[in-house]
């Protein structure tokens, strides 16, 4: 029998002692003017290389330094990241720096993404959810070196993430106990930190970057640009869904349909009677317009994937509702929220750019490949769960199985976007672009087998009472409005639907149309969510053009 060399644990050494002639073997502090050099002493042709681009915050000091590299030193590099959200992230491939990519979602650069890849500048393993991506990393994707980002070091290397945890542990944990090495960008170097996140031991090398890392107020939405088909889509949400099935455990997608249901839960769903039966314990970022739930006493907790601008201090002050630490900052976790929002809620509500006949969902399309982020974790029904709910329980039986329960799935979207173009098709741009890309399968978000719900302005379909894919079909046109999807679904068809309450429309659900105004948000401005919280949420700039302090 051979013994197996620690090859790995070799070549670390040979890229650390690369690095030493760089900055020296006495330091773990790497001068921000050398930090290219840095990159290109311990990054090798062809490595796999896990770039921190959270939802927020970025690593974007090292990204820009990764993208100087040149590409006679460095080149077909395998990036797998989570996000790519900065310029820098995509110039890698255009400088033929890297040539394969493994990601999750690329919402700011889908369009630029979707051009690179049909000029064969890139290649795409595969569009992951985060959950899976961060699999694949302990795996067969695992970094040989990560480039990551905090809010603190010291000069042993420990560093202090902040709120925005997020998904530093398991970037920098995938490369530093797999022979890899771990670079962090950070906004300051101290001699004590308030906390440790990430120790020492596993990051090689620290870079206080010349300005604060870059970060997005991501999930804040502004009270008055939600409409009015927004608030009765909300409703309808509420009465079809949340009361029913008394959801309690859930997670909410990014966008104003969502934002609506958040406002809109100390009005319509307390003059319901719904407060302590409905929306009590989220997983969610500390989204704006939560707040008005969570002073009402609607919300018991919100465990976060990251933190939000904006809402720091109010996060801090309220720490039995959010996980704060004794440092008093939030301690947010991606992955452990992914899971959470997976097995530990009842319900999922996301929005999409495309829904086909029977319900599956994509937000890749042909000329955008926005990737999926976290919708398909949360929006899939868990085989692995074990543990009852009422409202885990009551959907598996509205599916027709007495043996285990469902988790609810609802997708948000108007029947039209706001460009014009349809929602529903007939055929997926997906299907084309697997074509085109050269994947295995289309790239579907969400499959429609685990869609329990479909609302826009027009009514609800709720598949889980669907028996037959013609009946998925035709409770999906009934939905779909003036659309030409909409318009191939016979009138006695979609009465037939109305009749079983497989589709409603607001009045089925006893909402007067004329009352979906937005006098029902607890909040109509950015500076009532400021009031709302007793001047404890601090808007981005962006967001202080009504903004005042209290």
């Amino acid at each position: 029998m051979v013994a197996r060399s620690n090859q790995r644990a070799t070549n670390r050494s040979e890229r650390l002692a690369r690095a030493a002639e760089v900055i020296g073997s006495d330091t773990k502090i790497c001068p921000s003017k050398r930090i290219t050099d840095l990159l290109e002493a311990v990054i090798e042709p062809g490595d796999r290389v896990a770039i921190e681009g959270d939802n927020q915050k970025q690593a974007d000091f090292l990204a820009a330094a990764l993208a100087k590299a040149d590409p006679t030193r460095l080149h077909d590099l395998h990036m797998v990241q989570s996000v790519l959200a900065r310029p820098d992230h995509l110039t890698v491939f255009e400088r033929g720096v890297a040539s394969r990519l493994d990601f999750a979602f690329a919402g700011p650069q889908s369009r630029k993404l979707a051009e690179l890849v049909s000029t064969g500048s890139l290649k795409i393993g595969a569009i992951h959810t985060y959950l899976e991506l961060y699999a694949r990393m302990l795996v067969d994707l695992t970094p040989r070196v990560a480039l990551v980002v905090a809010d603190k070091a010291d000069r042993e290397g420990n560093l202090y993430t902040g709120p925005n945890t997020e998904d530093t542990p398991v970037i920098a944990e995938a490369a530093a106990f797999n022979g890899g090495i771990v670079v962090a960008q950070v906004n300051e170097i101290v001699e004590r930190l308030p906390r440790v996140d990430i120790p020492g031991g596993w990051v090689n090398f620290v870079v206080q970057s010349p300005a604060p890392y870059a970060i997005e107020p991501l999930f804040t939405r502004d009270p008055a640009k939600i409409r009015e088909d927004k608030i009765l889509m909300a409703m309808m949400a509420i009465a079809a869904v949340y009361e029913p099935y008394e959801i309690r455990r859930l997670n909410h997608g990014i966008g104003y349909a969502t934002a609506a249901i958040e406002l809109i839960l100390p009005t319509f769903a307390a003059a319901r009677g719904l407060k302590g039966k409905v929306a009590t314990n989220f997983v969610l970022n500390p989204h704006p317009t939560l707040i008005p739930a969570i002073e009402a006493g609607f919300v018991e907790s919100v465990y976060c994937f990251g933190s939000e601008v904006g809402m720091e201090r109010y996060v801090s002050e309220r720490s039995d509702v959010f996980s704060v630490g004794a440092d008093g900052h939030l301690r947010s976790n991606r992955a452990l929220a992914q899971v959470a929002g997976q097995y530990a809620c009842d319900l999922f509500v996301g929005a999409t750019l495309q829904i086909d006949a029977q319900g599956n969902s994509s937000t890749a399309t042909k000329d955008r490949i926005a990737g999926f982020g976290g919708a398909p974790n949360m929006g899939a029904d868990a085989r692995g769960r074990r543990h009852t709910s009422t409202a885990w329980l009551r959907a598996g039986r509205d599916a027709g199985d007495d043996n285990r329960g469902r988790k609810l799935v609802v997708q948000m979207v108007n029947t039209r976007q706001p460009d014009g173009t349809p929602s529903f098709v007939e055929r997926l741009d997906a299907v084309d672009l697997a074509a085109t890309a050269g994947f295995a399968l289309p790239p579907v978000m969400i499959y429609g087998d685990d869609v329990t719900h479909v609302i826009t302005e027009e009514g609800v379909a709720n598949l889980l009472l669907c028996r037959s894919p013609s009946e998925r079909e035709g409770a999906l046109r009934a939905i779909a409005g003036d659309t030409d999807f909409g318009h191939a679904q016979s009138q006695d068809m979609t009465d037939d639907l109305r009749r079983r309450k497989i589709v409603m429309r607001p009045t089925d659900l006893g909402i007067d149309v004329r009352e979906a105004t937005r006098d029902l948000l607890s909040a109509k401005t950015i500076d009532d969510l400021v009031v709302s919280s007793g001047g404890l949420y601090a808007p981005p700039a962006k967001f202080r053009r009504h903004a005042t302090a209290v």
